[in-house]
């Protein structure tokens, strides 16, 4: 009797799994199945001048918008000591690198949008500000990350410095932020909040020392709450504007905003 109860407990375990056996399978299957149709019916969208459909463009705006509502000064990338900071830095894009560029000729212009008058800045202007320094975790969205030590300044700093950000006679700033290489090859667009985010800095040195060209000579742009595609090297001319500056991974198909 006591066999028997034995398998009958023992057949209906048995039944019991290949139940749930069965039922995982066809949850996975289903998931499957969504997952396929839903990467068709996007890729059935027309493309727009972006390379995205206007419902993929719709998505990613809507995230912008969300965190464009919560982001802010006191959200704060974390650091590290500069004993963790990679010693030989991984180059993360050579876009807009100009490898002939006569770093003793290079200046920073300023466009501003009040007046369109440009000034023009030598790396010693920019030296000339409070030197500031991070260690970040650098992140690119190729799926790579690395912890990194730049030095250089606050781009407020130079903003507010120079007086490119306000408009004339008030204290409200323009909306964006634009940059670009020398030869404008390269360029990203910033909204204002984040440009003037404490941890944003125009950066002339890593791990103490000069930026090789490689990594940006003679200034590049370190933004540690976004990924490594807004982090323009090289930077050539500095603007502000109320609409959106172009930018050249968001002509591709990325989102503008690439927040981390």
């Amino acid at each position: 009797m006591k066999n028997h109860e034995n398998n009958n407990i023992e057949t209906w375990t048995e039944a019991k799994v290949k139940r749930r056996t069965l039922i995982a399978f066809a949850v996975y299957a289903a998931a499957g199945a969504t997952g396929i149709g839903a990467w068709k019916y996007f890729r059935a969208l027309p493309d727009t001048e972006n390379g995205l459909s206007g419902t993929a463009r719709k998505i990613l705006s809507f995230d912008e918008n969300v965190n464009n509502l919560i982001f802010g000064p006191q959200n704060l990338a974390p650091t590290y000591p500069k004993s963790m900071a990679a010693k030989s830095p991984r180059v993360n894009s050579g876009i807009g690198i100009d490898n002939d560029i006569v770093l003793s000729e290079w200046r920073l212009e300023l466009l501003d949008p009040n007046t369109n008058q440009t000034q023009s800045l030598t790396i010693d202007d920019i030296k000339a500000l409070p030197k500031q320094e991070i260690i970040f975790d650098f992140k690119c969205v190729e799926g790579w990350n690395e912890i990194v030590h730049y030095g250089g300044v606050k781009l407020s700093d130079v903003m507010k410095k120079y007086n490119i950000g306000l408009k004339t006679g008030t204290n409200d700033w323009f909306k964006y932020v634009g940059m670009e290489t020398p030869d404008e090859d390269y360029y990203v667009g910033l909204d204002m909040k984040s440009a003037l985010h404490p941890q944003t800095l125009i950066c002339y040195e890593m791990n103490g020392e000069a930026l090789s060209v490689d990594h940006g000579a003679p200034l590049r742009l370190i933004i540690p709450l976004k990924y490594g595609i807004k982090n323009l090297k090289c930077i050539g001319k500095i603007f502000c504007s109320d609409t959106p500056p172009r930018d050249y991974w968001y002509e591709r198909g990325y989102v503008y905003d690439a927040a981390l």
